[in-house]
Order: C-alpha cells, then structure tokens, then sequence
C-alpha cells in the first residue's frame, strides 16, 4: 500500500503556512480518529471512496460519504472519524495548513462546519486543486517556501473551484465587513493605524465594528493587529539581519522600547532573545 507524508514547521510563515502533507492508499476499512487537528485539515480523494464522520455547528454528529474527484475538510479542534470503504478503499492526498488569511480564505471556498465536504462546482479549478495537492505531496525535497508557493495556487483554487456559493448577502453582509477589514490591515499594518481608522476603512462606527469583528474573529481587532503586526516582525527577526529597532519600524512601531514590550507581551521574550533562538 502506498503510504508518505512529511512534516513541515509553518511557523516561518504567517499568511499561510504549512503543517504536513501526505499520500496513501488505504486498505479495505482503514480507520483514522477519533480525533482531532490543531490545523485546518484537507483531504482530496484520488480513487475509490469513504466516510466522513464530524459534527456540525450544533454539536450533532454527521455522517459524509466521499468518492473520487471530492474532498474534505477537517477544522481546527473538531474531533472526526473517517475510514475507508469496504469494496472501494480510497486513495487521497491530505494537506494540513494554517494561518492569519486561511479562515476568511476556507468562508469564500464554502467551507463551514455544517458544510466540510468539498464538491467543486467548477472542474477546471478543480483539476488545479488536484495537480497542486499532488505537485506538493510529490516534491517534499524541495524548499519549503517553493511549496508554499504552491500551496497559495492550491489554495486559490479551491477558492475559484467553489467561487459560485460565494457571494456576500443579507447574514453574510458582516462576513463582508471583516473581510475588508483584515484587507486593510494586512496593507497598513506597518503605518500608525489605528481601531478607528480600520472602522472608517469599511464605513462602520468603532463600536458596531469591534462588536462584529471580534464575534467573527474571536478577539478584538486591536488584538488582531498586535498578532498580525508581532507575526510579521517575527518573520523579519528569524529571516532577515534588520536590526530590532529596524523591525519596530517595518511594523509600524516607531518607538523601539514600545515595540520590544509588544512583542515580549505576545512572545513571552524579548525581540532580541527570541532571534537568537528561533534563527533559520
């Protein structure tokens, strides 16, 4: 039975990263869980077929069956269950990954918890999802950034393969909103922006605004650009030789002392400490 995989560290990047990859054909009734992921988990079935066993958003377990040319996925701390079928044990490609632009990215590819199956709606894109899982998979000797560039067209096309359930009405109005929002941020992280300028950005008042944001985003959207900004300065300090001061500066922190103390409160450790550990 073909089986491989190989694990990745993520952390080098933080728009989207990448966990693990793997191939495996598996036998008649494999069985994988119950379990659960710290990642965003995507499955794409080559041959054959199986079952998908997750809750949905109300807790209420579902039962998915999967065949060729389809996938799934699996969120972040959702215990699941999947196993192969009797007579047509699948074969799939599995990618797990993360990151600051996956969880607006999985909303405009349809994904949710009440909808993990992925049943592209247009087989152009799909193939492209295919050919990148595979391509990704297959060259695991190649540099990890080479392969995330990969994985941002495998990610796009998943987007594309399903863009036609993607459209922003009545409930979806806020998704919207946070959507553009993050946008924003992820343009001006590095200049002296603040809440309120973010809410101004997408016609909202601040207090609505941060009302919305952190119900979609589970923090509030100060907390978010400090993540943002303190995930981009640790890129900086593992990547490049810009001094700490220089690194304040690329994230919009003019003030060196301001910027160490932010990123102490997110790390745990000074800027300086934490290059001389974590250097690639």
């Amino acid at each position: 039975m073909l089986f491989n995989f190989k694990i990745y560290s993520g952390r080098h990047f933080v728009d989207l990263g990448m966990y693990q990859t793997g191939h495996e054909q598996c036998p008649s009734g494999h069985l994988f869980g119950p379990a659960s992921r710290e990642h965003f988990l995507f499955h794409y079935v080559l041959k054959g077929k199986g079952t998908l066993l997750c809750p949905d958003s109300s807790g209420e377990l579902k039962k998915h069956v999967i065949r060729e040319n389809e996938g799934f996925l699996i969120f972040p701390g959702c215990v699941t269950t999947y196993f192969a079928d009797a007579d047509e044990p699948w074969e799939y490609v599995w990618i797990e990954f993360d990151g600051m632009s996956v969880r607006e990215g999985i909303d405009r590819a349809g994904f949710s918890l009440d909808a993990p199956v992925y049943r592209a709606s247009l087989p152009d894109y799909r193939e492209q999802v295919k050919e990148e899982a595979l391509y990704i998979t297959e060259h695991p000797e190649e540099s990890q950034l080479h392969l995330v560039g990969h994985l941002y067209l495998f990610f796009d096309s998943l987007i594309r393969s399903n863009r036609q359930v993607n459209t922003y009405s009545g409930s979806s109005l806020r998704d919207y909103y946070v959507h553009e929002a993050i946008s924003f941020i992820e343009s001006n992280y590095q200049n002296d922006i603040s809440v309120e300028d973010i809410a101004k950005s997408v016609g909202l008042n601040r207090s609505y605004f941060g009302k919305i944001f952190k119900e979609r985003e589970g923090q509030s959207p100060q907390g978010f650009l400090l993540s943002y900004r303190m995930a981009k300065a640790a890129d900086i300090l593992q990547t490049t030789d810009l001094s700490v001061a220089e690194t304040g500066v690329s994230v919009g922190y003019q003030n060196q002392l301001h910027f160490s103390r932010a990123f102490k409160g997110v790390y745990g450790i000074p800027p300086r400490e934490w290059r001389n550990k974590n250097r690639v």
